[in-house]
């Protein structure tokens, strides 16, 4: 929906309000018309169910007002005497249109000075429940998120098992395009297996735009800080991959909002207006090699072979000694094993060891392949060599050919919304001839440290700025082998409370951390003895 859609939604939804309540309103000593005006019949409906103002806020949060609005109704009806579990039953279920009967139906009288709070035991912890559940969705959507590393993409910079907290206040929270579904779930709600959001079963997966009727358009309060190269970054996935993350099909987009695509995390090696460029498996940025800081480990596939025929095991044990440990066991080639990870640091270590013959780096230096953006046969680029190409920028002018068209596509149409044909030597933008493009916002470049095991913007081109999230600042928890499966699981503990930036070596904050809590605890309770003493 669009925001002049919404507007006369929201118009709708405060002219039935005012039909069902404004009796109530007159029963409460107000005015009939303050029932129909809208922000201002909130306030006054705040005050005759005596909630606080900021109430309101909380009913216009996308997500939050899903709680917030059926608890107002249920307050509506407490305020008239109407407070047993049946009523508060009606309320929900009749999606409020119980209001009605009570506005025009029923004989009821406001009570002025009732009893807010629960009269059970189990309608406080009803109470209480809700209430939490709103807070945590807050700080959820708008602040801090949780995200757990599920691939070995940043390998050695961020490593798999790395439980993260990701601020949404350092590129400014984006508000939540899906309005109705369940808080705090992504995509799919856990163990039912089923769609935690509302959406139309009758669309098609190669539709150019969603046709979920309560999608909000696409806004973004404040940040503090803007995308920088280098930032690690959380996003959602412009290209989807449908059920399954580790299959990548580029044909089979928006068959989700974009706010619930598959969520990934890589490091932004190029911003908006950069010109890139990938040689021998490096980032050049306008000509420049990319700088890299000081914690990100770029890793490259190797063979390596023996002086001797070894047991896996031992192999493995002598690959983990050099710290050599991503994806093992993709087993050997003609004698050969193939190291599907490795850090240039680790790779000269290995070649003293005395069991090691040789080592060859496994890179593609010519070649095209057919997977790699933008799937065009007349770009020779693969994912060791690509480019140069020019990531768009908003409000910059793109000129247009034939020969670029292929690159710059997939952003004009999927992502700014506008029909692109090419007819021989003619490009049509929405059926008019064009030879340059406008951008509407900023795009960027996204790729994992481990280069041959990391499925990024080398598969699926640019990343819009509307499908970023967050950016990763905090490692809570570090847990080695619990998503592989592993039977030998056991706690990182030099990375627990740890920063994800930051220069020098990591530095665990978990001793600060705990005695900090402890400190907490002990002057709460010194302060309440001091006051049960006075």
């Amino acid at each position: 929906m669009s925001w002049t859609q919404w507007f006369i939604f929201l118009l709708i939804i405060q002219i039935i309000h005012g039909l069902g309540t404004w009796k109530l309103y007159v029963k409460a000593g107000r005015k009939a018309w303050e029932a129909f005006v809208p922000i201002y019949n909130a306030v006054i409906l705040m005050k005759i169910i005596s909630r606080p103002w900021w109430w309101i806020i909380l009913m216009f949060l996308p997500i939050v007002n899903l709680i917030m609005i059926p608890a107002v109704w249920v307050e509506t009806a407490r305020a008239y005497g109407k407070d047993s579990k049946l009523d508060a039953l009606l309320c929900i279920v009749t999606l409020g249109f119980y209001l009605f009967y009570l506005n025009y139906i029923a004989d009821v009288s406001y009570i002025e000075d009732r009893k807010l709070s629960p009269k059970t035991t189990a309608g406080e912890w009803i109470t209480s429940i809700l209430f939490a559940i709103v807070a945590a969705t807050i700080v959820h959507t708008y602040f801090f998120q949780p995200f757990v590393i599920p691939s070995s993409s940043l390998e050695k910079s961020l490593l798999v098992g790395d439980f993260l907290i990701v601020s949404k206040l350092h590129y400014g929270p984006r508000v939540p395009m899906t309005t109705v579904a369940a808080p705090m779930v992504h995509d799919t709600i856990p163990k039912l297996n089923t769609k935690s959001y509302l959406f139309d079963d009758n669309f098609e997966e190669r539709s150019t735009s969603w046709k979920n009727k309560f999608q909000l358009p696409y806004l973004r309060l404040p940040g503090f800080e803007s995308v920088e190269r280098n930032d690690i970054v959380v996003f959602n996935q412009p290209a989807d991959t449908l059920l399954d993350m580790n299959v990548f099909n580029p044909d089979r987009n928006y068959y989700k909002p974009i706010d619930k695509k598959t969520n990934l995390v890589k490091r932004c090696v190029g911003i908006a207006g950069d010109t890139l460029e990938i040689r021998n498996g490096y980032v050049f940025i306008n000509g420049k090699q990319n700088k890299l800081p000081p914690r990100a480990h770029i890793q490259f596939s190797y063979e390596v072979t023996f002086k001797r025929q070894l047991q896996p095991a031992r192999i493995y044990d002598i690959l983990k000694k050099y710290d050599i440990t991503d994806g093992l066991g993709y087993g050997s080639v003609e004698g050969s094993y193939r190291i599907p990870a490795a850090t240039k640091e680790a790779i000269a270590k290995l070649k003293s060891h005395p069991e090691v013959a040789s080592i060859t780096a496994l890179k593609t230096e010519k070649g095209v392949d057919a997977g790699i953006f933008p799937r065009d046969p007349n770009y020779k680029w693969n994912t060791d060599n690509f480019g140069p190409m020019w990531i768009p920028k908003a409000g910059a002018t793109v000129q247009l050919n034939t020969e670029n068209i292929s690159i710059y596509k997939r952003a004009i149409s999927e992502y700014e919304g506008h029909k692109v044909v090419t007819r021989g030597n003619q490009i049509l933008i929405d059926d008019q001839p064009a030879t340059s493009y406008t951008f509407n916002q900023d795009y960027y470049w996204m790729m994992g440290d481990n280069r041959h095991n990391s499925i990024d913007s080398r598969y699926w081109g640019f990343v819009p700025y509307d499908h970023i999230f967050g950016k990763p600042v905090f490692i809570w928890m570090s847990i080695d082998g619990i998503l592989g499966g592993s039977n030998d699981v056991k706690i990182r503990w030099d990375r627990v409370f740890t920063t994800v930036s930051g220069s020098g070596e990591r530095t665990s904050y978990i001793i600060p951390f705990i005695i900090l809590i402890l400190g907490l605890v002990f002057f709460n309770k010194w302060r309440k003895k001091k006051k049960a003493k006075s």
